[in-house]
């Protein structure tokens, strides 16, 4: 199968009937299938989705309101497709857009197409605004460039998606996670429509959410690797200063002048505590971290393919390569099937 389209829905229920048919109208020629994920809804989201009759259309139901990210994780996990794509359910998003960004990724080889909502039809101070400062600050602290942390439109290759990790509320974050993953991510204006139906699910009090996901994200992008080098290197630093005052009280003690009860002893002792814990914890991260990639025998580093002269194996980024009956012959500059392979394989580009 060549597409996964993973909607993520509540209190939809006006957008379920108008937003398929589009996906229909839209993917006409695409081997594809429809993931709608029902996100615990109240209202009559469900139901909507039960009158949907059509052979490409799955859709899940959550026990309770687990959350956007919950929610996308889900249809990940159950999408089938070589590629998948993302878009909320509230007729912001067209789906006319996904041929073109599906044909970009596969031509550029492109492990992700984000979306830029060129003519975003949202309100200036409540979601405009807000918006433009939280995509600067997340260009600007993790390093990945993106105009539109925003638009739920992406479309990505499957082993990417599937290494996400959408733990939490992180689906705010996903081309930060995508590019720990090594993703090569490229960006594309989308439509963008007001909304017709229902109430938006965002305000401004997501903005602290983002602050403090941002501060994970930080983290993860820099030192989830090595977590000594930020504990060690503050409890080093702390120590050493908490040092250097003890020593210079210990002079002046030797020299006779009374230092009990000075604010700059107790300074002093305070950093030479705070110093040996966090390099404790910084000990103790290290551990559960080789723990964690020994544990479930993954390694830390990512391959994205394996070339064997002019053969070439695609390979699941963070897990083992694909089986070796699914050899991919490289014949001017396109990948095809081997004729030995019992599997399909869909054409791409030659990195």
């Amino acid at each position: 199968m060549k597409l996964s389209v993973v909607i993520t829905v509540y209190n939809e229920e006006e957008n379920i009937r108008p937003l398929f048919d589009q996906l229909v109208a839209a993917l006409s020629g695409i081997d594809y299938e429809i993931i709608y994920v029902d996100d615990g809804s109240r209202d009559g989201t469900l139901a909507e989705l039960k009158k949907l009759k059509h052979d490409r259309l799955r859709f899940l139901e959550f026990r309770k309101n687990y959350g956007q990210s919950m929610a996308l994780m889900a249809g990940i996990d159950h999408a089938d497709g070589d590629f998948i794509a993302t878009m909320d359910g509230d007729l912001q998003n067209d789906p006319a857009d996904l041929p073109a960004m599906l044909k970009l990724a596969e031509e550029g080889d492109w492990d992700m197409v984000a979306g830029i909502r060129a003519n975003r039809k949202d309100g200036m101070v409540l979601r405009k605004i807000p918006s433009l400062i939280a995509n600067w600050i997340i260009r600007t602290s993790t390093d990945v460039h993106l105009k539109d942390y925003g638009c739920a439109l992406k479309v990505f290759r499957k082993d990417i998606a599937k290494d996400l990790g959408l733990y939490g509320e992180l689906h705010r974050f996903i081309p930060v996670l995508a590019r720990l993953e090594g993703a090569r991510i490229t960006q594309m204006d989308v439509r963008h429509h007001a909304r017709r139906f229902g109430k938006s699910k965002y305000g401004l009090g997501r903005t602290f959410k983002v602050v403090s996901d941002l501060l994970l994200m930080l983290f993860m992008k820099k030192y989830l690797q090595r977590p000594m080098h930020l504990f060690g290197n503050f409890g080093v630093g702390l120590f050493a200063i908490g040092g250097l005052i003890n020593i210079y009280l210990g002079v002046l003690k030797l020299m006779g002048h009374d230092i009990w009860g000075k604010p700059l002893l107790i300074l002093g002792l305070m950093l030479v505590i705070a110093g040996i814990q966090l390099i404790t914890i910084g000990i103790v991260v290290e551990i559960q971290m080789r723990t964690y990639y020994e544990s479930q025998q993954k390694r830390p580093y990512k391959v994205r393919r394996e070339y064997m002269g002019e053969l070439a194996v695609r390979g699941a980024v963070g897990s083992q390569l694909t089986s070796k009956n699914e050899h991919l012959k490289m014949t001017r500059g396109v990948i095809v099937k081997d004729t030995t392979s019992r599997h399909s394989a869909n054409p791409t580009r030659k990195s």
